[in-house]
């Protein structure tokens, strides 16, 4: 395999990952800023308090992009890697 096809595949690889985990990550970071926010205001410091409204939001936005990030993935591993690994 040429180096150029390696590391092109690698990079479209990172990309995709980077766009799949997005939308949970920022899930993950806004609904984690606002419950900091909440107990910073209200001097409540309970650990369930930020540990099961995040864990609410990622469920969420993983169950509403799964059609994307399956998508994507699907069509990344058709469009690149079968044609790679059928040329071997």
């Amino acid at each position: 395999m040429d180096e150029m096809i390696f590391f092109d595949t690698l990079r479209q690889g990172l990309w995709i990952s980077v766009a799949i985990s997005t939308p949970i990550l920022a899930a993950a970071l806004i609904s984690g800023v606002v419950v900091g926010l909440f107990q910073a205001l209200t001097s409540i410091q309970e650990m369930t308090l930020t540990f099961v409204p995040k864990l609410a939001a990622i469920v969420a936005v993983f169950w509403v992009s799964m059609g994307f990030m399956s998508q994507t993935l699907a069509t990344y591993f058709s469009d690149h890697l079968i044609p790679i690994i059928e040329g071997m």
